[in-house]
């Protein structure tokens, strides 16, 4: 986040009225600020490069460049910012699609305003809007849609450490940084350092990409509420 602890967002929408409803809502949160907006996945690079929002929320659908190309090209980006999509379905295959290309979960549009602040809020801090439901869903369509294909050999695996390991197969399950401290008796700090490191033996760049390889390597629980 900048400086002054004001989470910086861009937002790309091909429709108006849905930008400047999401402007309208979390330029109320004084945590926030909406720094770009831009009408279609094409301008979603030059947005970023210009304003260097901290979160983008980007529409999975657009009549031109759609959501997961321009997701692709800003995820590829330096100090790329994280990226919420925004979906006016539930089950969208887009959003799978989208999720592998770097995102860092969805939203529906109609997602409450409060509910929308706080997932700015969530993303910006380094968790993925995932919920283990949706987390189950998403892992059961990336299954479908690669049979036989595993990663329990992933070469990273073996560089992890036991508790590494336990912070992997809990990500995996969809739970939130803080929910992992919880449950695994740490400081969120903790947890957080662990999941650096996670990235970095994994070669991930988001959450959804460590929690399919902890599901192909039988690392989660995820029928295991969260607490």
């Amino acid at each position: 986040m900048a400086g002054d602890g004001v989470t910086r967002v861009g937002l790309v929408d091909d429709d108006s009225l849905v930008r400047a409803g999401l402007a309208m809502i979390l330029g109320a949160d004084p945590g926030i600020e909406v720094v770009g907006q831009a009408g279609d996945g094409s301008e979603a690079v030059p947005l970023v490069q210009k304003h260097r929002p901290d979160v983008l929320l980007m529409d999975v659908r657009m009549p031109g460049l759609d959501g997961i190309a321009a997701t692709k090209a800003v995820s590829a980006l330096p100090r790329a910012p994280r990226i919420i999509m925004l979906t006016t379905f539930d089950m969208d295959e887009y959003v799978f699609r989208a999720l592998e290309a770097g995102a860092s979960g969805f939203l529906l549009k109609d997602t409450p305003p409060q509910d929308l602040i706080r997932a700015v809020h969530v993303v910006a801090a380094g968790d993925a809007m995932l919920s283990p439901a949706v987390t189950r869903r998403m892992l059961s369509h990336f299954s479908d849609a690669n049979p036989g294909t595993r990663q329990d050999t992933h070469p990273g695996l073996e560089l992890l450490t036991e508790r590494e390991t336990e912070v992997l197969g809990a990500v995996g399950a969809g739970l939130s940084n803080t929910q992992i401290g919880m449950r695994l008796f740490m400081s969120e700090a903790t947890v957080k350092a662990h999941v650096s490191k996670i990235f970095a033996k994994l070669d991930c760049t988001n959450r959804v990409q460590i929690a399919i390889i902890a599901h192909e390597a039988g690392l989660t629980d995820i029928d295991q509420p969260p607490l």
